[in-house]
């Protein structure tokens, strides 16, 4: 299978060796090189490439050793990281002569990234810097001095996780053994095991030269990094924007090796990814849309953008999340929360002009893009017209929040059926039918996301008065804990979120039953003072629906007395039982 079509190849003669070099785009665009790491070949940037060619003049070369380019003879001294320069250097004399390249760089490409712009000779060919999964040998070996000659507990547990995850590299020094495990069994099951640990999907990556791709490779790492690591360059600070990209869920490098790089690095921009180690192949979509935000900001002033400085910039800027009841409240806030993170965000209400002033007020507070739309949530052919548009105009969602909801109050019998289907057509099929046409092209572009969904304390805390309510949010639950299940393996995460007593307009727009509309208006502002009275912010939820978020957590009990109700639901439920008889005052 050819993961490259369409791509124009030229050969580029460097240092007695032949680089294979391929190129999509825009001969006259601004060029941007991917360089790839181990064990891999180009090719593991193919679905990038092909998203950023319409922009840009993509150019992807096989390192020396790898894919169809030829390997040095003899193979030990040949993978150095000055003749890996001045590779790379011939490639870009060869395809851009005249003006400097935006470099990008996974895993062992980015480690010899940060030497392209690190050391004085690549002075004015480099534009910027996009580096993955890969630190700059210098600025380890510094990391690792600095926790051997001033060690604190912290300190010496960083050594010694990163020591964990680095099994690998010890493996790949010893004699001969790699290459026999590559040319032998391990490159035959390496597809496999990309698809099984690290859910890389199997379509036609990697390519038939892995086995001696990955054995040239070996003297990569023995080539460079005892050399580097005992003797780390002083020097070594970058001369380039340079845009950090780090997968959370990387098995074989700590986000600790990255806590002091702005000693090195003047203009760094940093982004953090829930996501594993071969984040080309898992994640191109966001990549692509972070190498073209990035790269276009430096093209038009010479500097990246300045980012978003909300608390959870790193990890949500630039995605796309959709919240719907986001004229007021919760969704509200929520909404604003991810705006201040670097966020675009599409805010759904079914009042207008509510859904309007969230989406202006949020590109005022930071983020790059916001649109306004109306549906009600209950209705299945509204929300299927607004999933289409959505997926047409703005993409797949990386974030949706299901937060959308109205409030019941009153017993059982005084509760029609009318009632009730109002109730759960909103807090329980306004959810479902969010999951449904939102998570389903989730799980359909397969490089997953999150889910939120707003439930309640009510989900576990029974009350005489709120039958149809907390019997839907108890569904929204189950939902949720049910969803995130099926979804777990396609790295797309479920969060239900149930707050407590909120300060917020539900309880101005609740409907009481059983009792004439005078009465109704009068427990309306009731409750509406008492709400206000506990004053919870609907702020704080939003701060915990992030946190959440980036922490992939299942259930969130917000609110004292919703972490309360929930330990009850758990070590004592009849205490819980018996605080639902009660009847509240009215």
């Amino acid at each position: 299978m050819t993961v490259l079509k369409g791509a124009r190849e030229r050969w580029v003669r460097t240092g007695g060796t032949e680089l294979c070099v391929a190129e999509l785009g825009d001969p006259g665009r601004p060029v941007v090189v991917l360089v790839h790491g181990y064990p891999d070949s180009k090719e593991v940037w193919s679905e990038v490439a092909v998203r950023l060619a319409d922009r840009f003049h993509v150019v992807l070369y096989d390192v020396r050793g790898h894919g169809r380019s030829s390997a040095p003879r003899p193979l030990r001294g040949g993978f150095t990281l000055e003749k890996l320069t001045d590779d790379f250097l011939a490639v870009v004399d060869a395809v851009s002569p005249d003006r400097p390249v935006h470099l990008v760089g996974h895993d062992w490409g980015s480690v010899q990234s940060w030497e392209f712009v690190t050391v004085e000779r690549t002075k004015g060919r480099i534009a910027s810097f996009t580096s993955m999964s890969g630190p700059s040998l210098d600025h380890f070996g510094h990391w690792i001095n600095k926790r051997l000659t001033r060690p604190t507990p912290r300190r010496v547990g960083q050594l010694l996780g990163q020591g964990a995850k680095s099994w690998y590299v010890y493996l790949l020094h010893t004699p001969a053994l790699p290459e026999l495990a590559w040319r032998g069994p391990l490159g035959k099951r390496w597809p496999a095991i990309l698809r099984r640990v690290e859910d890389v999907p199997g379509d036609g990556y990697p390519t038939s030269s892995l086995p001696s791709d990955a054995a040239n490779g070996a003297w990569l790492y023995r080539d460079n990094v005892r050399t580097r690591l005992r003797r780390p360059r002083p020097d070594a600070h970058a001369h380039v924007p340079v845009q950090l990209i780090t997968p959370l869920g990387d098995k074989f490098l700590s986000e600790r090796l990255y806590d002091e790089l702005e000693q090195w690095v003047p203009r760094l921009t940093r982004r953090t990814l829930s996501a594993k180690h071969w984040v080309p192949r898992t994640r191109p979509d966001r990549i692509a849309s972070w190498i073209t935000e990035f790269v276009t900001a430096v093209e038009v002033t010479g500097e990246p953008e300045p980012r978003a400085t909300g608390r959870h910039a790193e990890r949500f800027g630039g995605q796309l999340v959709l919240v719907t009841g986001a004229g007021s409240g919760i969704g509200r806030a929520t909404a604003f929360a991810f705006a201040e993170a670097g966020a675009r965000v599409i805010a759904v209400d079914r009042d207008p002009e509510s859904a309007a002033s969230t989406a202006g007020t949020a590109r005022l507070i930071g983020a790059p893009e916001a649109w306004a739309e109306t549906v009600d949530v209950s209705d299945e052919r509204e929300m299927e017209k607004l999933a289409a548009k959505v997926h047409a105009e703005y993409g797949v969602l990386d974030v949706l929040v299901n937060n959308a909801g109205v409030g019941l109050s009153g017993s059982f019998f005084d509760t029609t059926s009318d009632d009730w289907r109002r109730v759960l057509d909103v807090n329980l099929w306004g959810v479902i039918h969010g999951c449904r046409l939102f998570g389903g092209r989730m799980a359909e572009r397969g490089q997953g996301g999150h889910i939120v969904n707003t439930a309640s304390a009510a989900a576990f805390q029974p009350s005489r008065v709120l039958p149809a309510y907390s019997t839907s949010k108890a569904a929204v639950l189950m939902l949720s804990a049910c969803l995130r299940a099926e979804l777990a393996g396609q790295g797309i995460g479920v969060t239900a979120i149930c707050p407590g007593l909120v300060n917020t307009n539900i309880t101005a727009t609740a409907t009481f039953v059983g009792v004439d509309a005078a009465e109704e208006r009068r427990r309306q502002k009731r409750a509406t003072r008492a709400y206000g009275l506990r004053n919870y912010p609907p702020e704080k939820v939003a701060d915990a629906i992030l946190r959440a978020v980036a922490r992939n957590e299942a259930v969130v009990p917000v609110t004292p007395e919703a972490r309360g109700a929930h330990a009850l639901s758990r070590f004592a439920p009849r205490a819980l039982r018996a605080l639902a008889r009660l009847q509240p005052p009215v």
